[in-house]
This record gives C-alpha cells, structure tokens and sequence, in this order.
C-alpha cells in the first residue's frame, strides 16, 4: 500500500481546529515553513502518523497574525520562532518567543520581500 501525501488548504478559520484533529489522531508535527507570494505568505504545516503525511496549506496576508499552535504542540516553538524572525510572519503567543533573538543576523526578516 502506498503512503499518502496529501496537501490540504485551509482558510485561517479551519486552522486550529486542524491542527487540533492531527494532534488528537496521533499525529506528530514533521515541519513548518514559510515562503513568500507577493504581498502575503504562503505556510505549509506538515503532520504525520505512521508513512502517512498532510500538509495543511495557510495563505496569510503580510501583516495578518497567526496564531501559534505551541499550546498543541510544544515542540513547534522553534520552527515558528524562524519563520517569524527570517520572514517576518506575526506569529502571535508562542510558548517560547525568542523575540527575534534565535538566530545572529545582520537585518531584519532577510527573507521579507523589501518593497
């Protein structure tokens, strides 16, 4: 039987209670990762149980906050802390905030598209 790949969009609404649903599925977080469109942000969280993996699909303007899911899963403190700092994503109420401080770096978000 062939594992499952799957990626699933999700609307800021769905997103926690998605997050929610793996957690209580036994799913384990794999990664999270940010990328740039124009004007917005494209995050890509991907859950996993068993060779099985789902990647839910958030698209979020620039400036909107996401809220963290370290309440879900703890471990999820320094990936998000990483985009927030190198891209510049307002995660807001992560366990952990490193505040911009995880990484030595000479600007700001230097993976923010400067306009």
């Amino acid at each position: 039987m062939e594992a499952l790949n799957e990626i699933v969009p999700v609307k800021m609404e769905q997103f926690l209670p998605a997050v929610i649903q793996f957690k209580m599925d036994g799913c384990r977080l794999v990664q999270i990762c940010a990328s740039r469109l124009p004007g917005q942000y494209e995050l890509s969280y991907s859950f996993a149980k068993a060779c099985d993996m789902w990647t839910l699909r958030l698209t979020v303007g620039e400036d909107e906050p996401v809220s963290s899911i370290t309440q879900v899963y703890p471990c999820a403190f320094l990936q998000e802390n990483e985009v927030a700092e190198l891209f510049g994503v307002k995660i807001e109420n992560i366990s952990q905030d490193y505040k911009h401080k995880l990484y030595r770096i000479d600007r700001e978000a230097p993976f923010k598209e400067k306009g």
